[in-house]
C-alpha cells in the first residue's frame, strides 16, 4: 500500500483500533498489545512486535504507519529547559517544552499550530491560527520526548496542555489525546492527577471537561474585570468573567483539587492593589489557588513586565485573604520557551 495511504495508527484509540481489527476478522485483544508495544516499549515498526504471528505483522504494516515527530531543532535555556520545534507532515511546525523540575521533568505540548484566541500579551497569537493537531500530533509530543528522556536522571511525569493553541478548540482530539497518554493498559501511563489542561475560558466545554477528561483545569485568567480582560483576551467579549467564573464553581473536581487560575501580571495594566483585591473578591466562590507569572517580555511587545516590589505586593494581598498564591518565574526565557512566548519559529 502507499504510504500517503496509510494512516498513523497512534490516531487510533483502543476501541477504534479494536473494531478495525473486528472488521478484518481479527481477535479485538490484539489491540493491547500492539499499543502496548507502542506506547510502553516505543517501538517504530510492526516487525519487532515478536508475540504477534509475521501474517498479522504484515497486516498492520501495509495498513498503517508509527510515526515520529521531525525533530527539527532543540534549544536548551541557561535553567536546563528544553524547547523542542517539532516539524508536522504538512510543513508547518509546532514547539513543546520539557522544564526540569525538583525530582521531575513537566512537559509543555501543544494542542494546535498556531492559535484562534488573540490574546494580545501572547507571541503565539500574533502568528494566527492555522489548524488543530491530530490525536497522534498531540500524543507522540509527550511519547517521543519520554522515549527521549528514558534512562535520565530525572522522571517525565507531569503534562500541561499549555502550549500553542487552545486544547478546548480542539476538544474531540485532545480527549482522545489525553486518554492514551494516561492509559496504563493501553497508553503511556501518565497519571491524570499528573495532567493539565489550561484554557482561556471556552465555557460550554468545561462542563464536560471534568467528567470526559478527568484532569486538572487550569485558567488562563489575567483579569478581575471585563473592561481589562476584554482588551487582554477577546474571548471574554463572548463568555465574560461572570459566565466563566460560575463554569468554574460548578467544575466536576475530584476531592481536594482546586482549580488553578494564571494571572499574567502586567505593568500598569492588571498589577495594582485594587487589582489584587477584585480578584480576591471575584474568586472567593471558587475552589482555587493563584499562578501569578510576571509577563515575559519579547521583542515588539506592547506590554512591560512589572517591578518586583509590585509583583510581592500583589502577591501579599492575595495571601492576606487566605489564598494560595504563588510566583512563577517562568523558565526558558533565553530561549522564548516562557509562558506566552511560543511561535514555532524555524530561525
Amino acid at each position: 500500500m502507499d504510504l500517503k495511504l496509510k494512516q498513523n495508527i497512534i490516531d487510533l484509540t483502543k476501541e477504534e483500533l479494536s473494531l478495525w481489527l473486528k472488521e478484518k476478522g481479527i481477535e479485538a485483544y490484539r489491540a493491547h498489545q500492539i499499543f502496548k508495544w507502542i506506547y510502553l516499549k516505543q517501538v517504530d515498526t510492526f516487525e519487532e512486535m515478536t508475540d504477534i504471528a509475521l501474517e498479522l505483522r504484515s497486516i498492520f504494516s501495509n495498513h498503517f504507519t508509527i510515526n515520529r515527530l521531525d525533530k527539527q531543532k532543540i534549544e536548551i535555556s541557561s535553567d536546563g529547559s528544553k524547547k523542542y520545534l517539532f516539524g508536522l507532515t504538512d510543513g508547518n511546525y509546532i514547539e513543546s517544552v520539557l522544564i526540569p523540575e525538583k525530582n521531575h521533568y513537566t512537559l509543555c505540548i501543544s494542542s494546535q499550530v498556531g492559535c484562534a484566541q488573540g490574546c494580545r500579551f501572547c507571541l503565539t497569537a500574533r502568528g494566527g491560527f492555522v489548524r488543530n493537531l491530530t490525536k497522534a500530533e498531540i500524543v507522540s509530543q509527550v511519547r517521543d520526548i519520554q522515549n527521549e528522556v528514558a534512562g535520565a536522571k530525572l522522571r517525565l511525569s507531569n503534562i500541561v496542555l499549555m502550549g500553542m493553541g487552545e486544547p478546548l478548540a480542539n476538544y474531540k482530539n485532545v480527549i482522545k489525546a489525553i486518554d492514551s497518554i494516561s492509559s496504563k493498559d493501553a497508553g503511556l501511563g501518565f497519571s491524570k492527577r499528573k495532567i493539565t489542561v489550561s484554557t482561556a475560558g471556552l465555557v460550554p466545554f468545561l462542563k464536560d471537561l471534568g467528567k470526559d477528561a478527568g484532569v486538572n483545569l487550569a485558567v488562563s485568567l489575567n483579569a478581575a474585570d471585563n473592561e481589562t480582560r476584554d482588551m487582554l483576551m477577546p474571548i471574554n467579549r463572548k463568555y465574560p468573567i461572570e459566565d466563566l467564573i460560575e463554569a468554574c464553581r460548578v467544575y466536576d473536581l475530584k476531592p481536594r483539587n482546586r482549580i488553578t487560575f494564571e494571572y499574567i501580571l502586567i505593568k500598569g495594566i492588571n498589577d495594582s492593589p485594587a487589582d489584587a483585591k477584585c480578584l480576591a473578591k471575584l474568586l472567593r466562590s471558587v475552589k482555587s489557588k493563584i499562578n501569578l507569572i510576571p509577563f515575559n517580555e519579547y521583542e515588539a511587545s506592547e506590554f512591560k513586565r512589572p517591578e518586583e516590589t509590585e509583583i510581592r505586593r500583589f502577591q501579599e494581598i492575595l495571601l492576606n485573604n487566605n489564598f494560595t498564591a504563588v510566583i512563577r518565574h517562568s523558565k526558558g526565557r533565553d530561549i522564548s520557551a516562557a509562558c506566552g512566548q511560543l511561535k514555532a519559529r524555524t530561525c
